[in-house]
């Protein structure tokens, strides 16, 4: 006999009321946490493309090169003197990438620095930087109120996790390789995104518990933390001394192929949000995308703890539906990287198909 029959109709209904209520509060905390109702804006995306007339005197092969000939993409943002500066990367037409600015007074419409600020030069850090370059860089605040950018260099083998500073966003002094254990330093590491604390517009590097912290990786998420932005130690674990995962792919999800981190972490009341990119895989994963395809997604760590997860989206935020984010020197990819408050809103900054820029907004 079904037993529903023997349950009053009363309370029956109740009981569906209840398990309404239950999957709205559900609902309700799984999204309260995330920034979300991004737009992306078709009118004018995408925002930056490349430019044949970018010319630049490259100092390591001695002759001037088109510096933003083939590809423009992976920009990271900040907030300065009331308009939005993008540190953004471009390739030449043999693949070598250098880091470009532009700057916007309405978030959209962008006017290039005709020189690249960030580039390989004939210096000690070349060997990490040619030919492949300097590239993806995600940029924070410090205190005292210099800048401190993190980015890849790639000599064309070993991809390494580097970081420079500023003062005025033009003139940078490297510091090389950030996990300079002789343990990690040869090991690929690439993608380093520093907890940050929101001060009006300002995305200050801040410390928890006495360290500043940093997620990084590109496959799985790893983390460092450092007491003065300078000197970084990796998170092992005690037992096997091995580099602790925070993050890791997902088979049957959007993210079963690789994470990666997007721009800064920011701490929020919920806790620590970081915006992760991903890559779909080529089986056991999300058949709603094609395999490969690039999207981005939220996550949630503790305040307190910064290693541990609490929250995790199921679907990206944003992936490729446009034909500039769909077709281009990767097809299929959404890479996100820059992200700043401003007029009220949060302009999102992201690569698509590793060729162009655009960019999403989202109320505050």
């Amino acid at each position: 006999m079904n037993l529903l029959y023997k349950i009053p109709s009363y309370l029956f209904g109740l009981s569906i009321y209840l398990c309404s209520l239950i999957s709205l509060g559900q609902n309700k905390s799984t999204n309260t946490w995330q920034i979300t109702n991004f737009t992306k804006q078709d009118a004018a995306n995408p925002i930056l493309k490349p430019d044949l007339k970018q010319q630049f005197f490259c100092p390591v092969q001695g002759k001037t090169v088109g510096w933003e000939n083939k590809n423009v993409l992976n920009p990271t943002a900040l907030i300065k003197d009331g308009k939005v500066h993008l540190l953004y990367r471009a390739q030449d037409s043999l693949g070598t990438s250098r880091i470009g600015l532009a700057i916007s007074d309405d978030g959209i419409h962008f006017k290039k620095m005709p020189q690249p600020i960030l580039f390989p030069e004939q210096d000690a850090f070349k060997k990490y930087e040619w030919p492949g370059g300097i590239e993806d860089p995600r940029i924070v605040q410090t205190e005292e109120g210099s800048y401190l950018i993190t980015y890849t260099s790639y000599d064309g083998k070993t991809a390494r996790l580097c970081f420079a500073t500023s003062t005025d966003l033009i003139h940078w002094k490297k510091m090389g390789p950030m996990l300079k254990d002789p343990k990690y330093i040869d090991l690929w590491s690439k993608s380093g995104a520093i907890v940050v604390k929101q001060v009006g517009s300002k995305m200050i590097a801040t410390k928890i518990n006495g360290s500043y912290w940093m997620y990084f990786g590109d496959t799985d998420l790893f983390m460092a933390q450092s007491k003065d932005l300078i000197h970084w130690s990796v998170l092992e674990d005690a037992e096997n001394k091995q580099r602790i995962s925070v993050l890791q792919p997902r088979k049957g999800y959007f993210d079963s192929r690789l994470v990666e981190p997007g721009p800064y972490a920011l701490v929020r009341k919920s806790g620590i949000l970081l915006i992760y990119n991903s890559s779909n895989a080529a089986n056991f994963n999300d058949s709603n995308f094609p395999k490969f395809t690039y999207s981005a997604a939220q996550a949630l760590f503790n305040l307190d703890k910064p290693y541990q997860l609490i929250h995790r989206s199921n679907q990206p935020f944003i992936w490729p539906n446009k034909e500039y984010e769909k077709i281009g020197e990767v097809n299929e990819v959404c890479f996100v990287e820059g992200l700043v408050p401003f007029k009220s809103r949060w302009f999102l900054y992201y690569g698509t198909a590793d060729s162009k820029i655009a960019v999403a907004t989202s109320p505050q």
